[in-house]
């Protein structure tokens, strides 16, 4: 069966993958880009912007990993966007611009669905209102055998760690604090006894942490 993975997820030293606030200006809130700073250097964002250059150390051999055998994304609906409630503006097709970085089917958890949105370069995004079960076997039928990413954000990746469904899972602590937001780890004691973890921090000041269901 296709695995169920998390690819860098950043998260703050106490604990805030997104900071408070979010807003279409503020996609993580009072946070801003601190938390991604690091990522934003490496060859691999550069290439999902169309371009080239970036580095090519530690950072980028782990990150670089995060599309290879992915046939479908979950995400929640604050990746999304930053609506709230019953859609006010079908016009919004993500913070991605025409050709999202995806390129395979998309399900974003909401609890007002709306037509399915078809962008270039193979996204598609679908809006369904299901539990994690149900989410993810709508996404292993899209994936066709290959590997399901959950994206984020925070209280979704909590849900799908929450119901064990998560079987790889890639977290980057960045040394900052920030005080606010949506935690990762709330109500999730004793998720280190269902993993093998590895860790190690590269010269960007970045501990990238990997967990594998044992």
């Amino acid at each position: 069966m296709s695995r169920v993975r998390v690819h860098n997820f950043s998260v703050s030293l106490d604990g805030f993958a997104t900071g408070e606030g979010q807003s279409l200006q503020e996609p993580f809130g009072h946070a801003g880009e601190r938390l991604h700073e690091w990522f934003f250097k490496t060859r691999t964002f550069h290439a999902m912007q169309g371009k080239t250059g970036g580095g090519t150390g530690v950072d980028d051999a782990v990150t670089g990993t995060w599309d290879a055998g992915i046939g479908a994304e979950i995400m929640g609906r604050n990746k999304f966007g930053p609506q709230r409630g019953p859609w006010e503006d079908h016009e919004w097709t993500g913070w991605w611009g025409p050709n999202p970085p995806f390129h395979t089917p998309v399900f974003v958890l909401t609890h007002h669905p709306r037509p399915s949105v078809e962008m270039e370069g193979g996204t598609t995004f679908h809006f369904i209102d299901a539990t994690p079960e149900e989410a993810l076997r709508q996404a292993r039928e899209a994936a066709g055998g290959l590997d399901v990413r959950i994206g984020g954000g925070p209280s979704t990746v909590r849900q799908f760690l929450a119901a064990d469904l998560v079987d790889h899972m890639h977290v980057v602590v960045v040394p900052i604090t920030l005080g606010r937001g949506e935690r990762l780890w709330d109500g999730l004691e004793g998720l280190e006894k269902r993993f093998l973890i590895e860790s190690v921090t590269t010269p960007s000041g970045v501990t990238h942490m990997t967990f594998t269901r044992r």
